[in-house]
């Protein structure tokens, strides 16, 4: 069974196979657009433990720098090195190479208030994460 996405309102993804504990977190489509090109990819420490909404990872683009944060609290169990030398995977395939990190989530019931894949493109079509929407 392919994983499935969960979406925050602040444009990260988690991807986690049912039954399993571990799952693969990224930025969306939408936000990838919006930081434009990446340059540099700070990735976070093996073994880190982050509280949900914690600082998990920070993305620099030719435009500023961003934050990015864990959509479920957890320990880092995997770092995605292809970013290391080519940080623009983020741009070209966000739902796939262009995986941050994976984590090993702490409490599942997290991931029940993220938004799947249909709920996280209402938010989208309502405005959501542009300044002054959602």
């Amino acid at each position: 069974m392919s994983p499935s996405r969960r979406y925050t309102k602040t444009h990260e993804w988690i991807a986690i196979e049912e039954g399993r504990m571990e799952g693969a977190v990224g930025i969306t489509d939408f936000a990838q657009k919006e930081v434009t090109d990446v340059v540099f990819v700070e990735l976070p420490k093996m073994g880190k433990k982050i509280p949900r909404g914690g600082e998990i990872a920070i993305i620099e683009s030719v435009k500023a720098a961003f934050s990015i944060y864990a959509p479920a609290g957890g320990e880092v169990v995997a770092v995605n090195h292809s970013l290391d030398g080519d940080p623009g995977l983020l741009n070209r395939d966000p739902y796939g190479h262009g995986w941050i990190c994976q984590i090993r989530v702490n409490d599942p019931s997290e991931l029940e208030s993220l938004m799947d894949d249909k709920t996280y493109e209402a938010f989208l079509a309502d405005g959501g994460g542009v300044p002054g929407h959602g």
